[in-house]
């Protein structure tokens, strides 16, 4: 960091934040344990969830660690499939939880998926293909080739069912999976029995039927169509005369391919019971050592699941028997599903070869489709995400970031209320919280990435209006990819010194990350008034839409340029009560409205809020939002305290006006001292109740102070709630020695740590008349302050007229 030598702040990107988050804290104590003895401490740090490793230096149990913190959170191989095929697309990804439920799409777009069970997979369906008996009924009724069988629950029920469907039979779970207690070649009673016993472990059901010969193949059909075919083959070993079957085993499970249950393309092969009831068929046990080059069948069936493998057929499969899986698919009324398919040609219709439908399975893997172990891989995930977002239907709702100094939460405010007016239903974060609708959900500042995420998860909302600040860019970058508008309103000395922004050009720089992130055909907005804006507009992404408080004869010539070359603006045309709005758009100048008819601008004298509304109308217009619909939402806009809190609210209920603004820098200060200017012939004495966050440079805060001792007739300085590392009125002694620099006298300051009493002071200190102006940090319980102290006056009040009556 500039500021602090041998301080860094290191960047990676990552896939599993957990696993990642994990790296890092390794990484750091890996680093510390090489430096010599005193350096070698590393204080305050998290692991962040990764498990403690006793010697920071090995590296091998770190990346063992990191390996089962992955088994836990990473992504399965089909959903991972189903996620990069929809980046691909571009449609953006969110994870919603650690177990692979993932968000397509963004807002009142969205789908959703696990694995391949997707948001339009009926569960009715997937309650059908769960039971095997209700399925194979439902696929022979519409005259498709399955095999005769029954469910039965004991297991002379089960040797009774065998002998009159005739030996060879196959015995499962009714509503098994991954072939788990499948037994299948049974030619004997004692062979069922044995066989009903596993099965029953994992169902209370379990079903007798036919075996149908063929060599067994998955069909993945997906939106009603095939998109892919794999022979499978059971899980098996190759002997070389020399090695036992453990052994070799051991070998098979080497392959990097390998992995534990789905975690990579193949699983590894597991010894238990079942296997070693098999082997023993043909008189072999784990011990047995194959002759070289036997094949040794380790598995009745063939699932991934067990160790087996698969080989492509997708090219080769006859078109009746596509038929028949797709028929199956619609039978069952699945949008992605594996049917499970006996068939010893494929080549061949099976009515010639004989076999036919033995499953129909929800929630297919994908494993054995993009990486068989011979045979091209198929893309089977794109057909997936083809059919949840079929075109011209897009996965996106427009998102507009809004950055800058000040005038973010009012803007925000502008923006979404025009585009309610529009019909959308939007979501809109701002430091006082996340609103849906225009009802707030959640309470907070709600400025940074987590909560843009939370709008951009919210099914109902259509556009989400995301306020962006500094912080949390600086913590964790953006909540989205990319956004339709985004917009720097101004960039002025604030926040500096703090986490390496140092300079007016550094901040500047964190404030370009969001017009640097606007999409290909979308709009980045800027403020033409403002020097860092201006030089932010080399690296701004888009079409570029100045707005302008200069129009007409003080428009500077660069921008008019821009504006007789096509380009569009929006600015104000200087006249009476604050002037003209104005658009220019393909060289044609329109007149929007006068300043005046916006409530929020008291009739035309608050500037910044004029200037506020020149921001929103050039995001929603560009956004092609008709300027109609733009005119009627800024003339309803109001600074009320439940249109926009904290933001220029008034309050004329004790016989004095207060207005409650969170200025909390000087910049904000002196643009609310222009508005008091403007007012200050209408009242008397004008109160002020100061404050600025400790975290800010002795220069800004004495800046306050200075600004404050101009503006104000009484000051009470006070302190945010934290302090933010400074000592117990420290703020407002910079403040208040600045304040009688300017020349204020000092029996005119005060100097109030607490909030809720430097505000009680100040709503004491008025008379009729007077101008009490309040700048909060905890703005909703100062509002309320205020109403309850017209409440306890008017209640004084009422007795005394009663005494005087």
């Amino acid at each position: 960091m500039k500021d602090r030598a041998g301080v860094y702040n290191i960047l990676y990107e990552y896939r599993d934040e957990t696993a990642a988050l994990a790296a890092g804290a390794y990484a750091i104590q890996l680093i510390a344990a090489l430096l010599p003895e005193g350096l070698d401490r590393v204080e305050g740090l998290r692991m962040l969830g990764a498990p403690a490793i006793e010697d920071a230096r090995d590296v091998p149990a770190m990346v063992e660690a990191l390996r089962l913190l992955l088994r836990k959170t990473a992504l399965g191989p089909t959903t991972r499939a189903l996620v990069e095929a929809a980046r691909a697309r571009g449609v953006p990804v969110l994870r919603l939880d650690d177990y692979g439920l993932v968000q397509l799409g963004y807002g009142s777009r969205q789908r959703r998926l696990r694995a391949s069970i997707t948001g339009a997979t009926a569960h009715i369906a997937v309650e059908i293909a769960a039971d095997k008996s209700l399925t194979k009924r439902l696929l022979a009724e519409a005259g498709l080739p399955v095999p005769r069988g029954t469910v039965v629950r004991t297991v002379d029920a089960a040797a009774e069912e065998a002998a009159q469907l005739g030996y060879p039979v196959v015995v499962k779970p009714l509503d098994g999976n991954h072939g788990r207690g499948v037994s299948t070649d049974l030619h004997s009673e004692a062979a069922v029995r044995s066989a009903f016993e596993r099965a029953a472990q994992h169902s209370r059901r379990v079903i007798v039927e036919q075996q149908v010969a063929g060599n067994d193949h998955r069909i993945l059909v997906v939106g009603g169509k095939v998109v892919a075919v794999a022979e499978r083959v059971p899980a098996r070993v190759i002997g070389d005369g020399m090695h036992r079957i453990e052994q070799l085993i051991a070998d098979v499970n080497a392959d990097p391919r390998r992995g534990m249950g789905h975690e990579n393309v193949l699983t590894r092969i597991v010894s238990d019971a079942a296997m070693e009831a098999l082997l023993a068929k043909s008189g072999k046990t784990l011990n047995s050592v194959p002759m070289a080059g036997e094949q040794v069948v380790l598995r009745e069936t063939a699932n991934l699941s067990t160790g087996g493998t698969a080989v492509d057929r997708t090219d080769v499969i006859h078109p009746d028997n596509i038929a028949v899986a797709e028929q199956a698919a619609t039978v069952v009324g699945l949008d992605v599903c594996g049917i499970d398919f006996l068939s010893s040609d494929i080549t061949r219709p099976v009515t010639e070869t004989g076999g036919g439908i033995v499953e129909v399975n929800a929630a297919p893997g994908f494993r054995m489709h993009l990486e068989p172990s011979g045979g091209s891989s198929r893309d089977v995930a794109g057909p997936v995400i083809d059919a949840l977002f079929p075109r011209p239907s897009r996965s996106r709702i427009p998102i507009f970031a809004i950055t800058g100094t000040n005038g973010k939460s009012t803007t925000v405010r502008m923006v979404s209320r025009i585009l309610c007016e529009h019909g959308q239903t939007t979501g809109m974060s701002t430091t006082s919280g996340i609103y849906i609708d225009g009802r707030l959900t959640k309470a907070a500042d709600a400025s940074g990435p987590k909560s843009a995420r939370s709008i951009l998860r919210h099914p109902k909302v259509d556009a989400a209006v995301l306020e962006t600040a500094r912080g949390g860019i600086l913590r964790e970058g953006l909540g989205f990819d990319r956004c339709d508008v985004g917009a720097v309103l101004n960039v002025t000395p604030d926040h500096l010194g703090i986490k390496g922004i140092n300079t007016l050009e550094d901040l500047a720089d964190v404030k370009s990350v969001v017009v640097e992130s606007v999409a290909r055909r979308g709009h980045s907005i800027l403020n033409a008034d403002d020097p860092m804006c201006r030089r932010i507009a080399r690296h701004a992404r888009g079409k570029i839409v100045w707005f302008s408080m200069f129009g007409d004869t003080l428009m500077p010539s660069w921008l008019r340029d821009h504006v007789q070359g096509g380009g569009m603006a929006v600015v104000r045309e200087a006249g009476a009560y604050g002037g003209t709005i104005v658009l220019h758009r393909g060289g044609a100048r329109a007149c929007m409205m006068p300043a005046a008819e916006i409530p929020a601008t008291l009739g035309g004298i608050a500037e910044f809020n004029i200037e506020n509304a020149l921001s929103a109308a050039a995001m929603t217009l560009a956004h092609g939002v008709p300027v109609d619909t733009v005119r009627r939402a800024l003339a309803s806009f109001t600074s009320s305290f439940e249109e926009s809190p904290g933001r220029l609210n008034v309050d004329d209920g004790n016989g004095f006006r207060v207005i409650v603004d969170y200025a909390h820098n000087p910049a904000s200060l002196s643009a609310l001292g222009q508005v008091i200017d403007k007012m200050r012939e209408r009242y008397g004495r004008v109160i002020g109740m100061v404050s600025i966050p400790g975290d800010r440079r002795d220069t800004d805060i004495a800046e306050m102070g200075r600004l404050a001792g101009k503006i104000f007739d009484e000051i009470v300085f006070r302190e945010a709630p934290d302090g933010r590392g400074r000592q117990e009125g420290e703020v407002t002694s910079l403040m208040s020695d600045a304040a009688l620099r300017s020349g204020l006298s000092p029996d005119r300051i005060r100097r109030i740590v607490d909030e809720h009493e430097a505000a009680e002071a100040c709503l004491r200190m008025a008379a009729p008349g007077d101008l009490v102006v309040l700048m909060p940090t905890a703005v909703e319980r100062v509002w309320r302050q205020v109403l309850d102290f017209e409440a306890a006056a008017m209640a004084f009040a009422e007795p005394e007229a009663a005494a005087h009556a």
